[in-house]
């Protein structure tokens, strides 16, 4: 973990959005912080957007790419550590992940199909649905399938 810091790929600090911090007793008495989000009810650690982007462009551009997900994940309120994308050939394609310090965004593009997968997973009390408008503007999707999922429910 020393060498992922000392590359400036590890933060020590959860963006400004987590702003609902609660400490508990782990074993051994140490004190840890907990980012979980209680909404409507329900205690979870985050939410888990599918994202498919049918019609979309752009899908072969991995600056652009990169561009729109770091984009998404600051109008979010996440925190950026580094992200890594890979170009495909012959056929275009792109793969690629933005890790924050909540979780990460990743997407895989289909180019000859017009059709890219994104997830997006948040920890505590960003909104990943903040970034969809900036998704729609960068890939211009026909259509656009949402799944959400709230990862780490407390019963």
């Amino acid at each position: 973990m020393n060498a992922l810091a000392q590359l400036g790929m590890v933060s020590d600090f959860p963006s400004d959005c987590q702003n609902e911090v609660v400490s508990f007793p782990v074993h051994g008495g140490e004190e840890r912080t907990d980012y979980f989000v209680e909404k409507d009810g329900m205690k979870f650690a985050g939410t888990h957007l599918l994202i498919d982007l049918w019609g979309a462009r752009n899908l072969d551009q991995p600056e652009l790419i990169d561009r729109a997900l770091r984009e998404g994940a600051i109008v979010a309120g996440a925190t950026i550590l580094h992200s890594h994308f890979h170009h495909f050939t012959p056929n275009g394609g792109v793969s690629g992940v933005v890790v924050l310090a909540e979780s990460h965004i990743s997407i895989h593009t289909w180019p000859e199909r017009d059709f890219a997968a994104i997830d997006i997973f948040m920890c505590g009390v960003c909104d990943p649905r903040r970034a969809i408008p900036v998704l729609q503007a960068a890939f211009h999707p026909e259509r656009v399938d949402v799944d959400e999922q709230r990862r780490g429910r407390v019963k």
